[in-house]
């Protein structure tokens, strides 16, 4: 028989309140941010032991594992509003921590992220962040669905980390890292510029309804 779901593609909507709670709360989605949020202390624990094939191989298990659960939640229906708040907070907890330990000198080695990379990182996504959050708790705004410009961004900044890994781990000097470096600043720097447009076009067309 057909699990009962809401208009959100929530599960769970006409049974009783704690097996509801349990619908909403364990699924594959949830129970995979869940596991990838947990391998952010073992992979910087593996970096800071000079490690280099323990962190390749845990960053890779957690990038895939942030492609299946956006790919279930999705097409199997088993979106949540905890994971709405897990998703997200994996991902950034592993890039976070992704782009701190391998900014820092005498950790990893022979290749490290720019610092200046790492900064304009940090500093889209706090922009991104403040201004979901203020949307938000102004004028209950959901936060705005990732453009072309923002996916291509995020495949690029995870992309820089796989790279460095790897080739710290065959122990190589590439000089296309570079280059991708540069293009991963690029787009962070016009993604976060669009997405700072964006939220000015927001505020002005709500000033403008309320004067209206």
């Amino acid at each position: 028989m057909p699990e009962d779901r809401n208009a959100a593609g929530i599960p769970g909507k006409d049974l009783p309140p704690a097996e509801r709670l349990a619908s909403a709360v364990v699924t594959v989605p949830n129970i995979l941010s869940a596991f990838r949020i947990l391998l952010v202390p073992l992979f910087v624990w593996s970096l800071l032991s000079r490690k280099t094939l323990e962190p390749l191989l845990i960053f890779f298990i957690a990038a895939t594992t942030d492609l299946f659960d956006g790919f279930i939640a999705r097409h199997l229906h088993q979106r949540s509003r905890l994971g709405v708040v897990l998703d997200p907070a994996g991902d950034k907890m592993l890039m976070a921590a992704s782009y701190i330990v391998l900014t820092l000198p005498g950790v990893v080695g022979p290749n490290r992220i720019p610092l200046g990379l790492t900064l304009l990182v940090f500093a889209r996504d706090l922009m991104i962040v403040g201004g979901v959050l203020w949307a938000y708790l102004t004028f209950r705004l959901d936060p705005l669905l990732p453009s072309i410009i923002g996916k291509l961004t995020t495949a690029f900044q995870v992309g820089t980390v796989f790279l460095v890994l790897l080739t710290n781990h065959l122990g190589s000097e590439p000089g296309f890292l570079v280059i991708f470096h540069g293009i991963t600043a690029a787009l962070t720097a016009a993604s976060g510029t669009q997405y700072f447009r964006r939220g000015l076009r927001i505020l002005r067309d709500r000033r403008i309804s309320k004067t209206g």
